[in-house]
């Protein structure tokens, strides 16, 4: 079977329990492309994974998407999990990603990752009845996302409802403004477990300890820092631009109203239909099918 997770073990202090020692989860390309609906074996052993230990647990996510039911197994492990859940995106969290980021008690964006939130969608055949069927499970797909996504960011339903109609993209700085993610990671979040792991001999600041007295500390989360990249952030939603060129286009074209020109302004007048005219038609040809 081929994982779309990997658990990585940190190693606990000396005397401690080692099932209580932090543990970090990466969550890497397609969520669940081989199988996971109506998939006994998959989710019960992410679970499996996740309950093999008691400690805080790191999710690093990259990730295009994938399966909203594993999404919302996976949201609903984590978030029911005892210890300490911290959500890390570096790269990429879209569609069902998304969801899973959801589940974080703190969720981290690093200053170049990418979060993206779209309604569900499926591929369904048959009568009007099957296609009905399927519009309606469309429908509670997105209400169990939107509970998710409003229990998060405190945002209405409708407001989400719109950005996941528009199917929207946020930078980082977006993403803390709207409340998907507390706060843009610093330089010392990015550093993952494998570094965390290394003894202490291998740490230039331990080598050279004169050096780093020198360099002062970095504050974590400086609230003047985040306003800065708050005042900086981007939203991209692929229908407002679609709606905007299609008004650009539709503006360049028109033709003018003889009758409001005058009968003088008939040369001016481009030969052909206007752009309304054509979509008129396209509509009714929509109608006909």
């Amino acid at each position: 079977m081929n994982k779309f997770w990997k658990w990585v073990r940190n190693k606990a202090p000396d005397g401690e329990d080692p099932d209580l020692a932090a543990r970090t989860l990466f969550l890497n390309g397609t969520i669940a492309s081989e199988s996971w609906f109506d998939d006994d074996v998959t989710p019960a052993l992410f679970k499996s994974d996740l309950d093999s230990g008691k400690g805080p647990i790191t999710v690093w996510i990259n990730s295009p998407g994938g399966d909203v039911w594993a999404a919302a197994q996976i949201y609903n492990m984590l978030l029911s999990y005892d210890g300490k859940v911290t959500v890390k995106i570096d790269g990429l969290a879209a569609s069902a990603a998304s969801v899973i980021a959801m589940a974080g008690d703190e969720v981290l964006v690093s200053p170049v990752s990418m979060l993206m939130i779209h309604n569900p969608s499926t591929m369904a055949m048959g009568d009007k009845d099957d296609l009905a069927q399927a519009i309606s499970m469309l429908d509670s797909a997105k209400d169990s996302i939107l509970n998710a996504y409003v229990k998060k960011t405190g945002l209405s339903k409708n407001k989400l409802s719109k950005l996941m109609d528009d199917e929207t993209w946020m930078d980082a700085s977006k993403a803390v403004e709207l409340h998907f993610a507390d706060r843009v990671m610093e330089r010392p979040d990015l550093y993952r477990s494998e570094q965390e792991e290394k003894p202490e001999e291998d740490d230039p600041a331990k080598e050279n300890p004169e050096e780093s007295e020198d360099k002062p500390e970095q504050a974590p989360n400086d609230p003047e820092k985040n306003e800065d990249l708050i005042a900086a952030g981007f939203l991209y939603s692929s229908r407002q631009m679609a709606a905007a060129f299609t008004n650009k286009v539709k503006e360049h074209y028109k033709v003018r109203n003889k009758a409001q020109d005058g009968p003088d302004a008939e040369s001016k007048v481009e030969e052909g239909r206007s752009v309304d005219a054509l979509m008129d038609r396209l509509n009714l040809l929509h109608t006909m099918m």
